[in-house]
């Protein structure tokens, strides 16, 4: 089973989000575990530039690091773009996480904001909706 996952899932773990925190770390664990967590590349640059504005330097660094070295990173190409641009969703940026979950034949797209995804080809979950279906 392969999971995209969303940025809002990434940012619940390392901001410490209430009340979302514990299942978005459940999913990150689910993934690690059975290595089935790919990101879309996009997704680095903005947490990067998050943890950096709002954290320091060296926690951004060190957090792509392990991100890099724990999950699949889905490159975003002129393809993944164009393929963007054709699906009606109000949010370019879910768009393209659409489109590279479709690449790599995603089983689910975990966002805490499914509702971003309707209309997807690949199901969105929230990280909850997911861990109750284990």
């Amino acid at each position: 089973m392969k999971l995209m996952l969303d940025l809002n899932v990434l940012l619940d773990v390392v901001q410490q989000r209430q009340p979302h925190y514990a299942a978005s770390a459940q999913v990150l664990d689910f993934a690690l575990i059975n290595q089935c967590g790919f990101l879309a590349a996009h997704l680095l640059t903005t947490l990067h530039y998050l943890v950096a504005k709002y954290a320091d330097r060296k926690q951004a660094d060190d957090l792509i690091d392990w991100l890099l070295q724990n999950f699949s990173i889905v490159p975003a190409t002129k393809t993944t773009f164009l393929r963007a641009r054709t699906l009606n969703f109000a949010d370019f940026e879910d768009a393209v996480v659409c489109a590279a979950a479709e690449e790599q034949r995603c089983r689910f797209i975990i966002s805490r904001n499914s509702s971003d995804f309707k209309g997807s080809t690949v199901q969105s979950l929230t990280p909850a909706e997911f861990l109750a279906m284990r």
